[in-house]
């Protein structure tokens, strides 16, 4: 059974869908489904059962996942190990959040290169809910996000915790609890909540965007406002490009960091996340 067989399975199987995984993988539909039908016929099972909806495991199927992710990380594994040069003894692999990434993990990758310069470093940035996937599968040691779930065999702990500010691109109050021109940046589910209870009457705004980055961008370019990470709009407050908006209540946004309770490394993971802390300690979120 080829590799290519079993990544297949696992894409399926996380995304219920077999268009879905043929995008996922850049292959072709047929090619999925060529793939399947050749493990069904070498077990003599059937893998999955189809339905309008998408595609759910079988029993059969939902055996086959436990040693299909166990080949798929002995396989990452040995990749890794035996392309790693000859001055590094093993490899850590971290996944964080995009907005976490310019402040927080460009400075521990440095520390870690200084702590433990023969470990090699894989680092990527994504979203809670593949980072949480790769680390049940055993594909990442260490994921620093904002929405974990709980997880058998991992740890969640408290990290940092952010304060976003509603920020404006001239200066203006709250009229009648909510200010114009506003732009709505979904910074996850605590967000919603703490911004739904802050301003409970509100109207939906004519411009909603799911990626700080841009919606910092559009009002900086088109005027208007927005909530926003402090350590991001602090400059641009004391350049005068932006204002705080009188009135407005700050929202906290907590990170976390997830890592397993057992590691096959263990020495080196406690280390990356003594780094992690440090980094954490030193970052000035409030």
């Amino acid at each position: 059974m080829k590799i290519d067989h079993i990544r297949t399975f696992l894409e399926i199987s996380n995304c219920g869908n077999f268009n879905r995984a043929a995008e996922n993988l850049h292959v072709t539909q047929s090619t999925v489904s060529a793939r399947v039908k050749a493990m069904e016929d070498r077990f003599g099972r059937i893998l999955f059962t189809r339905g309008h909806s998408g595609v759910e495991l079988t029993s059969a199927g939902q055996h086959f996942r436990e040693y299909a992710l166990n080949i798929q990380r002995l396989w990452q594994q040995a990749q890794q190990r035996i392309s790693l040069p000859e001055n590094f003894s093993h490899s850590i692999g971290l996944g964080s959040q995009v907005s976490l990434w310019d402040s927080l993990i460009l400075r521990w990758i440095p520390w870690m290169r200084q702590n433990a310069n023969d470990v090699a470093i894989h680092v990527e940035a994504d979203y809670s809910p593949s980072l949480m996937r790769q680390l049940s599968d055993g594909l990442l040691d260490i994921g620093v996000m904002y929405n974990p779930r709980q997880t058998p065999g991992l740890v969640i702990e408290n990290l940092l915790e952010e304060t976003l500010l509603l920020v404006a691109t001239n200066q203006r109050e709250m009229v009648d609890g909510w200010v114009e021109d506003y732009v709505f940046v979904d910074w996850g589910e605590e967000f919603r909540r703490l911004h739904g209870e802050a301003f409970p009457d509100m109207d939906t705004p004519a411009i909603s965007v799911g990626l700080g980055s841009l919606g910092l961008e559009y009002i900086r370019q088109n005027g208007g406002s927005g909530y926003f990470p402090m350590r991001v709009v602090q400059p641009f407050i004391d350049k005068g490009e932006l204002f705080l908006v009188n009135g407005a209540p700050e929202m906290k946004r907590p990170a976390y960091m997830v890592y397993p309770e057992v590691a096959r490394f263990q020495e080196t993971l406690d280390l990356a996340l003594t780094g992690l802390r440090e980094i954490a300690s030193q970052w000035e979120v409030s």
